[in-house]
C-alpha cells in the first residue's frame, strides 16, 4: 500500500531509528585492516539487540545482514572475510532493519582514511543528489521531480547515474511500489501521496553509467572499473513537507528534514 496509516508510520520510524543507529555503528568500525564480514556481523548483532530483525538475510538467497560495497562495486557487495579495507577505499554500507514487521532502509558511503580528490567529490555529490532530489518535491508532484533533480546534479558534476537500479517504496516489505528512478523527466513516475514512505537512493558512478553483475549473482560493479557511491534514506511525505526518517541527528540537514513526533 502506497499510503501508510499513523500506526504503521510509528513502526516504520522505529525501524528507521534502528537502521540509522546500525549505520552509526558501521561508521565507527570503518578503518584500514577490518573485513567487511566483521562489519556485517556487528551490524546483525546490533539490529537484533535493538529489538529488530535483519530481513536481508535469506532474501532471495542473500547470505548477510547488510550489503557492503567497496570502490567500483556499486551495490549488493556480499560481506567477506577476504575483503579487507585499505586506506583510500570508499565503502558503501546498505542496511535494512525490520521492527514488528515494518522496514527501514538506508545507505552511506564512507571513506577509509584519506581518499583521492575524485572519490571525495563523488561521495559528497552523491549525498547532495539525494537532498537535491527531495528539496522541491511535495505531495501531489510526480516522483520524476526527484529523479530529474538527482540526474541533473550528478551529471552537472561530471558523474553518471546507474539506470538498472532504483529506489522503491518501503513498508511491510523492503521493496514496494512505487519505483523511484535516479534519472528521467519531472513528469515521469507515480504521484507522491500523503503518508507515502519511499527509499530514495542515488547510485552514482565516477565514470560511465554501464555496470555488470558478478558471478555470485549479487555484486554490481562499474564496467569501466571507476568508483561508485551510494547514499540512501527512507523518506516520509506529509502534507507539511518531507521527513527523512534515517537521518543522523548531527547531520547538517537534520534540522530541516528531521522526523516529527
Amino acid at each position: 500500500m502506497l499510503q501508510k496509516t499513523p500506526a504503521e508510520i510509528v513502526l516504520i520510524k522505529k525501524a528507521c531509528e534502528i537502521t540509522r543507529d546500525a549505520l552509526k555503528l558501521a561508521k565507527s568500525m570503518i578503518k584500514e585492516g577490518i573485513s567487511t564480514f566483521d562489519i556485517d556481523k556487528s551490524i546483525e548483532k546490533f539490529i537484533i539487540d535493538s529489538g529488530g530483525s535483519a530481513p536481508c538475510i535469506g532474501y532471495m538467497g542473500y547470505p548477510a545482514a547488510s550489503c557492503i560495497s567497496v570502490n567500483d562495486t556499486v551495490v549488493h557487495g556480499i560481506p567477506s572475510k577476504d575483503i579487507i579495507l585499505k586506506k583510500g577505499d570508499i565503502v558503501s554500507v546498505d542496511i535494512v532493519a525490520s521492527y514488528k514487521g515494518y522496514c527501514g532502509d538506508a545507505t552511506r558511503t564512507f571513506c577509509v582514511g584519506k581518499v583521492d580528490a575524485e572519490k571525495e567529490k563523488l561521495v559528497r555529490v552523491t549525498k547532495e543528489c539525494f537532498f537535491k532530489g527531495i528539496e522541491n518535491a511535495r505531495v501531489g508532484d510526480r516522483i520524476g521531480k526527484i529523479s530529474s533533480a538527482i540526474q541533473h546534479h550528478a551529471e552537472s558534476n561530471g558523474f553518471s547515474v546507474v539506470r538498472e537500479l532504483t529506489g522503491h517504496g518501503i513498508g511491510k516489505k523492503m521493496h514496494e511500489s512505487p519505483e523511484v528512478l535516479n534519472y528521467g523527466k519531472e513528469t515521469d513516475g507515480a504521484v507522491i501521496k500523503e503518508n507515502m514512505t519511499i527509499a530514495i537512493e542515488p547510485m552514482i558512478n565516477a565514470g560511465k553509467k554501464e555496470i555488470y553483475v558478478l558471478p555470485d549473482g549479487w555484486g554490481v560493479k562499474t564496467r569501466d572499473g571507476k568508483p561508485a557511491a551510494h547514499y540512501e534514506n527512507t523518506v516520509l511525505f506529509t502534507a507539511s513537507g518531507v521527513e527523512v526518517l534515517t537521518l543522523e541527528e548531527d547531520d547538517e540537514y537534520y534540522a530541516k528534514y528531521r522526523p516529527k513526533g
